[in-house]
């Protein structure tokens, strides 16, 4: 049995989040992940509040997701909402398209950059890495990938491998699962719907409801350092089901 977790951004059309923490620990997971929005701007006693719904829940958050702004320009309070939530690793899970880098320097360069932000976060004892989506998969003019010129400007960096996004970047995931199996630490679990299908939840399904090969995926991810699988959806019509589906998927491979 995999100790699956649930993204929270997959609930976030769905307030508020004291009933999404009860629906999801009676749905059976033991563990979410948690996103910049839900705590950065919040207050301590806010903080301890959200803590004391987890508990509740039975529900812990080892892993979870912060701004890059945030991660450069405030790692102590970064530091204290990890602490006060039990957040083992964090990822920076995005980057605006206007601020996405063009050619090959500018990719190593920010991976330099990533590589810089997350020596607070190494030296307290926390997994610090990046979550891809497709863009850092599309060559670039002169054949080069962005997630390859990221990685080796952050050598220190772990992955959190979003698979599907990977998929619609045209890229083969078993391939990069090979070639960065050092460096998965964590792996979102989503699946995509055939062409043409669930256009009203942007072509995602649930797990083991789509088409991506999530049992050769799992037999492939046996072979990395991965200790956290986290099941996400980006727009479901239902996160119940959702849920529900998506961990007996899991649990079943």
């Amino acid at each position: 049995m995999k100790d699956v977790s649930f993204q929270l951004y997959s609930a976030r059309n769905f307030p508020p989040f004291a009933n999404v923490l009860k629906a999801i620990g009676e749905a059976g997971y033991s563990q979410v992940e948690g996103y910049g929005a839900l705590y950065a701007a919040l207050s301590d006693a806010e903080i301890a509040s959200f803590k004391d719904g987890l508990d509740e829940n039975g529900l812990e958050m080892p892993t979870a997701h912060f701004g890059l702004d945030m991660l450069e320009s405030d790692p102590a309070r970064v530091l204290e909402i990890a602490k006060a939530l039990g957040i083992c690793a964090i990822y920076c899970p995005y980057l605006l398209p206007e601020h996405r880098p063009t050619d090959a320097g500018g990719w190593r360069a920010f991976g330099e950059r990533l590589q810089a932000a997350g020596k607070p976060y190494r030296d307290a004892g926390l997994i610090f890495g990046w979550h891809n989506h497709d863009f850092e998969f599309f060559a670039l003019p002169d054949g080069s990938i962005p997630q390859d010129l990221i990685f080796a400007g952050g050598p220190d960096l772990s992955w959190e491998a979003d698979i599907a996004w990977i998929i619609r970047g045209g890229a083969d995931p078993i391939a990069w699962i090979k070639k960065y199996a050092d460096r998965i630490t964590a792996v979102h679990v989503k699946d995509i719907a055939p062409t043409g299908e669930k256009k009203d939840e942007d072509g995602w399904a649930d797990v083991g409801e789509g088409t991506v090969d999530w049992k050769g995926l799992f037999q492939a991810l046996s072979g990395t350092k991965a200790r956290y699988f986290i099941a996400e959806h980006d727009n479901p019509s239902d996160f119940q089901r959702f849920a529900k589906r998506s961990l007996a998927s899991i649990q079943s491979y």
